[in-house]
């Protein structure tokens, strides 16, 4: 039965990968294959030696791979039934989220690499929102999407079409390594100092090849900021590569660098700090993937609400940590001090909206306004066509829950304005409305306090009708602390909260301001604790009008509001209510 020698090369090389696929499927390995070490049992065992006591979810990961549900998820479709108890955990793994008592229903979460995708994945997307979830999707604050609303007889349907058009949800949620975001303008920003699609896609293949790098101990994510005019938020990040420019004289030769930033999580009142390591482009994934080896053997298992890498950061001290990584990695990091690096080009707060000139001579991009990120499938197709017929045939998304479309001629522009308009959509927006962030809330998630995506509407209506800004201010509003929404790093922060009146719990909102990041970077601070949502767009009006009667020339709000605390911008918010005619 092993002789082959009556075949020719092809057919032996063809047999060979047919064998191969036959024993992978009985839990076989191929003749002097080894298999992985088990990283995340060996972590667990060293946990349970030393007295911890794992939480649920990794009893659940330890009791069965995750990954290995297709044959339950089947089942569970022929019978039109949702998962339960800590199935409901494990189906995350393939990026769906059974989202009761929100929704009795599914969400599917998907992988882009660096949020750009082809119009024929986009259009799909689409199509597949239409025939099995509510007929929309949602772009997040990863520069990713979501189908709502799919029914339990639909997960698998949705699953192998969102394959069939070249993309996949595996590991888009739970204890894995998220959507890798990138600068939207990579390739096509006037200023950016090195086009980050490459290495974003390179990561999103390594990760996904590698089956040991999903099971975290919680989940994991990572950005690519190329130095452009539109921001990544890469600070916000578990990881975070920035790029850098470094001339002549310094310790490494000239050339296009990244930073390397560890430990961001702005929902537990952390940046990713400067870790001191330069890295050359081609190093990133490499490293990358021994920081979260590192991470893998040295997440805490025992606690899910400090088993983020900042807490393993606090715990082992960063130098430990990086000797960890480089243990990993099996080489040294060069470590570089900040002062030896140039600076990153300003960000421009509202770049992703609007018509913006590439580095590509006569071409545009144009950033449409989404309402809080929701697109119907009609849109989307209509914004395909779009894409297709004047542009490139590319889509991206932004971490602002908008996208662009790319490389549209100068002579383009306004017949792409136009359709932009009859679709119901827009490519311009007040400073009010041009970055206005909000998470899921909960019409859609079971922890949401609020209804963000349409109390944000009714925000932002109120404001555009009664306060005429010049500049402009980010206003996120998320509906509990896990942050989604990062309304810390907002110039105006909302957080979700139920307020009592009278016994009487009803939705409502802690008012934050003076969050930022990159060279803003700071972590918004609370002015109002809780207002229900009434109060809210007067009380949100107050500070908006108070920046204008109060400021120092044409200072941006940010840095009206740093200079001042909680009690004096109340005051002259109050001051400002009041001198209204």
């Amino acid at each position: 039965m092993n002789d082959t020698s009556g075949f020719t090369e092809e057919q032996k090389h063809y047999l060979e990968a047919f064998l191969g696929g036959v024993l992978a499927k009985r839990g076989a390995q191929p003749a002097g294959a080894q298999p992985p070490a088990d990283i995340h049992r060996a972590a667990q065992d060293r946990i349970i030696a030393e007295g911890g006591k794992l939480v649920p979810e990794e009893q659940a990961k330890r009791e069965s791979n995750p990954l290995d549900l297709w044959d339950a998820m089947r089942e569970n479709a022929a019978a039109g039934r949702f998962p339960k108890g800590l199935d409901v955990f494990r189906h995350k793994f393939h990026g769906l989220f059974y989202v009761a008592p929100a929704q009795n229903s599914f969400m599917c979460r998907l992988r882009m690499p660096g949020g750009i995708l082809s119009t024929h994945q986009f259009r799909g997307i689409g199509d597949i929102a239409e025939r099995f979830g509510g007929g929309y999707a949602d772009v997040t604050t990863r520069a990713n999407l979501q189908i709502r609303e799919i029914g339990a007889a639909h997960a698998l349907d949705v699953l192998m079409a969102v394959q069939e058009i070249g993309l996949t949800s595996r590991g888009a949620g739970a204890d894995n390594i998220r959507n890798i975001t990138g600068s939207p303008t990579a390739g096509i920003d006037v200023q950016e100092l090195i086009d980050t699609r490459p290495l974003a896609r390179a990561l999103h293949h390594h990760i996904i090849n590698h089956r040991e790098l999903y099971g975290l101990p919680r989940k994991f994510n990572i950005a690519f900021d190329g130095g452009g005019q539109v921001s990544v938020l890469e600070d916000t990040n578990d990881i975070g590569f920035a790029a850098v420019a470094v001339g002549d004289g310094a310790a490494v030769p000239a050339g296009v660098y990244f930073r390397l930033e560890l430990g961001g999580i702005t929902g537990h009142g952390d940046f990713a700090r400067d870790a001191g390591v330069l890295l050359a482009p081609e190093e990133c994934v490499p490293v990358a993937s021994a920081v979260v080896r590192a991470f893998i053997e040295h997440g805490d298992r025992t606690d899910r609400k400090r088993a983020r890498l900042k807490y393993v950061l606090d715990r082992l001290g960063l130098d430990r940590f990086l000797a960890e990584t480089e243990k990993h990695l099996g080489a040294k990091l060069r470590r570089v001090p900040s002062s030896a690096l140039g600076r990153r080009g300003p960000v421009l707060k509202h770049a992703h909206i609007g018509v913006h000139a590439q580095r590509q001579a006569g071409l545009n991009y144009i950033g449409l306004v989404l309402p809080v990120g929701r697109l119907t499938a009609a849109q989307m197709r209509g914004v395909a066509a779009l894409a297709d017929t004047y542009g490139s045939g590319t889509l991206r998304l932004t971490v602002w829950q908008n996208l662009l479309i790319s490389d549209i001629s100068d002579h383009a522009v306004p017949a792409v304005t136009a359709e932009i308009e009859r679709l119901g959509l827009a490519c311009s927006a007040s400073n009010i409305r041009g970055a206005l962030v909000a998470c899921t809330g909960n019409t859609g998630c079971k922890f949401s306090a609020t209804d963000t995506k349409s109390q944000a509407l009714v925000l932002a209506a109120h404001l555009e009708s009664r306060v005429a800004l010049d500049q402009p201010v980010n206003i996120h509003l998320t509906g509990c602390p896990h942050s989604c929404a990062q309304h810390y790093v907002g110039d105006i922060g909302l957080l979700g909260v139920k307020v009592d009146t009278s016994g009487d719990p009803v939705e409502g909102y802690a008012i934050y301001v003076g969050g930022g990041a990159g060279s803003e970077r700071a972590l918004a601070r609370e002015i109002y604790p809780g207002l229900p949502m009434n109060d809210v767009p007067r009380s949100v009006e107050g500070l908006l009008r108070a920046y204008l009667a109060f400021r120092d020339g044409t200072e941006s709000f940010h840095d009206f509001v740093k200079q001042r605390d909680a009690a004096e911008l109340r005051k002259l918010a109050d001051a400002a209510l009041a001198g209204m005619t």
